[in-house]
């Protein structure tokens, strides 16, 4: 959580900046000295701190011209820029990441040489809550798989929305060769994988929910995870056209429902579980385990 905190606080004053920046009237370059700049006279710096080499300093060492940095990963999406003179950056996730830097001047722009930085490894401070690493084990990765020995719990219609296992309790289990009415088949019904290897990844292997088939589709993509306080509301938000491993076609659910966005109800070292809510309104939950 801190996590993200520190990331909507870059990005929003980076938003802000950048809004700033674009509406810069003319006449203030135009007011700039005259300067003969080139690529290769461009004053600036691009350095990891001292104190943590996952912070990035940006620093323009030229007062007589305007800065704007971009920043991209290594697939080279974007993920900031700013148009600070001297300005920090976060980058939690090892990996490379690529700088640019674009000089502007009474006569026009000129753009600096891009700067490489190599990120060595994750910023685990950034992911202190035990969470993270029950859902992801780090860089390394978690895998999981539906339970096949006790897949499904009926909850029902909840008087209040139904929070977790451990403040709302447990529901029915039925056996598994009892719940035909959930369309729910004993076979490998695929696997989703999360890790923190340089970005939020997922990959998700969706065997096909209808009756007999064993066809897999593989999807990868990144995914946000939101915690709460108690536990009571933590999410995963599916990105990229993934979703979350399930067994029931769509039209089993509520049309509200949607496997991009689950709630987590429980999660240990070995167990991972998210409600579903059904077409007819009734609460259900999908219980995973570590693949082993």
């Amino acid at each position: 959580m801190i996590m993200k905190r520190i990331l909507y606080i870059i990005i929003a004053a980076v938003t802000i900046s950048s809004l700033l920046f674009s509406c810069e009237p003319v006449e203030d370059r135009e007011n700039l000295p005259a300067v003969n700049l080139t690529a290769e006279t461009i004053k600036f710096s691009v350095k990891p701190t001292a104190e943590n080499p996952n912070i990035v300093a940006l620093k323009n060492e030229d007062p007589t011209v305007i800065p704007y940095w971009k920043y991209v990963d290594g697939n080279g999406n974007e993920i900031g820029h700013s148009n600070k003179s001297n300005d920090q950056i976060s980058f939690p996730f090892a990996g490379k990441y690529t700088v640019y830097f674009t000089a502007y001047t009474r006569g026009g722009s000129v753009d600096a040489a891009p700067v490489t930085i190599n990120i060595a490894q994750n910023d685990e401070s950034q992911f202190a809550d035990e969470r993270w690493n029950l859902l992801t084990n780090g860089a390394a990765g978690k895998t999981w798989v539906l339970y096949m020995t006790a897949p499904l719990e009926f909850i029902g219609k909840p008087a209040t929305p139904y929070q977790n296992i451990a403040v709302s309790g447990h529901g029915w289990w039925p056996n598994l060769s009892d719940i035909s009415w959930a369309g729910l088949e004993n076979k490998d019904w695929g696997e989703v994988t999360f890790n923190l290897n340089g970005g939020y990844n997922v990959s998700v292997t969706q065997t096909n929910p209808t009756i007999g088939s064993t066809a897999k589709t593989t999807k990868t993509g990144t995914f946000n995870f939101g915690l709460t306080t108690g536990q009571t509301n933590d999410r995963i938000v599916f990105n990229g056209g993934t979703e979350m491993l399930h067994p029931n076609e769509a039209s089993y659910f509520s049309s509200s429902f949607s496997f991009t966005n689950i709630q987590i109800v429980e999660l240990t070292e070995t167990t991972l579980a998210f409600i579903a809510i059904r077409a007819d309104g009734d609460n259900l939950i999908y219980h995973l385990v570590a693949k082993q």
